[in-house]
């Protein structure tokens, strides 16, 4: 079998020319105060998921290049900056009207298009990504970045205008927050990490970002952009371990929001390093296990489809994804076969194949993970349904579906964030049920069925446990509007377009009574343009 996905591999001269890079990317510059400063320390080489076949030495990974490998002291230089830049919120941004911040990002939206075939590019090489879903992710994220403008537009235009309440005379509108950390994931460098960034800095915030371990060379073609298209040290982007800095910056207490896609425990740790937490707004994208309630009388060819696309789109490295399929005893034995039947059908190869599926995880840490945690079911009882499945040569790594899985395994609880699909048989839908509640996640689940009354039935507790319960489709984010939040250790926050504004800011208003001299001085204000806050100008 391995030397079955062994020529999966690519030699040198097998890549095809428009999806070569021209050579390596040695990024040295990193963005600080409103300038492209050059960095001339200890730099971190970048190697690509894909691996190069060469005759004489076997597989090597290719390496893309290297960024800075920066320290504490340029950390806190570059939150310096952000602060500076929001100087208590009496700084150009913070005090901006909001049709000027949304000129600002409109700006940086046609920059930023302008580079998409570079960012896609570096997308597909960096992570694996296929380039079909990396030129998705792109477009997704200009596409969010749009609808996010229109929000705020609307939000702002509904705010336009005074109301007069028991002799009181007021005006509402959302403020910032102040400094904000944007830490992204490596599956989503782009579009989660610009899910926060965004909104963050169009209701006012300022910013230091620090990309991914995987996924930060793509942010060096918008470095320019970002530099042009927003006031001075409004955004920061630094390059540095986030265990080494991230806790500096935030036992500084100049943090005022975290905004963090990653795990529940790296969010414990940074949350305790804040002085003040009561001051720190933390809005965290964290852990899933997401589930499949696969009931009797489901449609199996449904139900088998989505279970797939769910389990192992982008190689299940998708916080959305389903992770564990609990399958009603009835069926469970059609189901395995027709969940086997389409694993093996998905092609396996590189990020530029048309049609490919299944491509290279990040590096050989996550193929030892994927490896671990199926001997430890095996071990304690499970089997791999599907030929070969389990079978790593190099980062790649066949999909496997393991059954049964029980508790005490692994793939139980743990989230595997990889190609491995636990099922696990249940007689009783309160077995089902009962594995949701006892879950210490609670992002979503779905539910497979088509007897009304009983999913019903399910329906009523499951939305007590999990933020979204999807009827015979997989979990997933979009649409953009829809809230994407969590229960217990899966988030914090709600992140969706308006979600997201609402999230960065916080209301505050002008008020005054209704006398004939307080009435005159507003209208002096609004008519003068001499305050961004109070007025009622409407957005077009």
């Amino acid at each position: 079998m391995t030397t079955q996905l062994l020529p999966c591999f690519p030699t040198a001269d097998a890549i095809p020319e428009e999806h070569r890079l021209s050579g390596e990317i040695n990024e040295r510059r990193w963005l600080v105060g409103g300038q492209l400063e050059i960095w001339e320390g200890p730099c971190r080489a970048v190697h690509s998921p894909v691996w190069i076949r060469d005759a004489a030495d076997g597989l090597k990974p290719v390496v893309l290049g290297s960024y800075p490998e920066m320290d504490e002291a340029h950390s806190e230089e570059a939150l310096d900056a952000a602060v500076a830049a929001y100087a208590n919120g009496t700084g150009v941004w913070p005090t901006m009207s909001v049709a000027g911040r949304i000129q600002c990002m409109q700006r940086f939206v046609s920059a930023m298009q302008a580079k998409r075939t570079e960012v896609v590019k570096l997308l597909m090489w960096e992570i694996g990504k296929s380039i079909a879903d990396s030129r998705k992710e792109f477009d997704r994220t200009i596409e969010y970045m749009v609808a996010t403008i229109q929000a705020l537009k609307d939000t702002d235009n509904g705010n336009s205008r005074f109301t007069i309440v028991e002799g009181t005379i007021g005006q509402v509108r959302r403020t910032p927050l102040g400094v904000v950390l944007c830490l992204g994931p490596y599956n989503y460098p782009l579009n989660e990490t610009f899910c926060t960034l965004i909104p963050a800095l169009l209701m006012g915030n300022t910013v230091v970002l620090k990309p991914p371990q995987y996924g930060t060379l793509l942010f060096g073609p918008l470095l320019e952009a970002f530099r042009d298209c927003f006031p001075a040290g409004v955004v920061n982007i630094i390059y540095a371990p986030g265990e080494v800095v991230v806790p500096r910056m935030l036992a500084s207490g100049k943090i005022n929001v975290l905004a963090l896609i990653g795990s529940s425990r790296v969010a414990d740790h940074l949350k305790k390093q804040h002085p003040k937490s009561h001051r720190l707004r933390a809005i965290l994208g964290l852990d899933a296990k997401n589930a499949a309630i696969v009931l009797p009388d489901a449609d199996l060819d449904l139900a088998v489809q989505e279970c797939v696309t769910g389990a192992l789109s982008f190689n299940g490295q998708r916080c959305t994804a389903l992770k564990m399929l609990i399958v009603h005893r009835s069926i469970v034995a059609e189901f395995l076969l027709r969940l086997t039947i389409a694993v093996e059908r998905l092609k396996i190869g590189m990020p530029w194949e048309a049609g490919v599926h299944i491509t290279p995880l990040p590096g050989p840490h996550r193929t030892r993970y994927m490896t671990e945690a199926l001997k430890d079911a095996c071990d304690q009882g499970a089997r791999v349904v599907n030929a070969g499945g389990g079978e790593v040569v190099g980062t790649l790594y066949r999909p496997a579906i393991v059954y049964p899985v029980s508790e005490g395994m692994k793939l139980y609880r743990e989230e595997q964030f990889g190609p491995l699909i636990p099922v696990m048989p249940f007689d009783d839908v309160e077995e089902a049920l009962n594995y949701v509640i006892t879950s210490d996640h609670g992002q979503q689940v779905s539910v497979f069925g088509t007897d009304p009354v009983q999913v019903g039935a399910l329906v009523d507790p499951l939305v007590n446990q999990v933020c979204r319960v999807n009827i015979n489709c997989q979990c997933q984010r979009g649409p953009d509007v829809f809230p994407f939040a969590g229960r217990k250790d899966s988030a914090e926050g709600t992140l969706s377009i308006s979600d997201a504004l609402r999230a960065f800011s916080i209301r505050s208003m002008v008020a005054t009574r209704a006398s004939e001299p307080n009435k005159a001085l507003l209208n002096a204000i609004v008519e003068g343009h001499h305050s961004a806050f109070v007025n009622t100008g409407f957005i077009l």
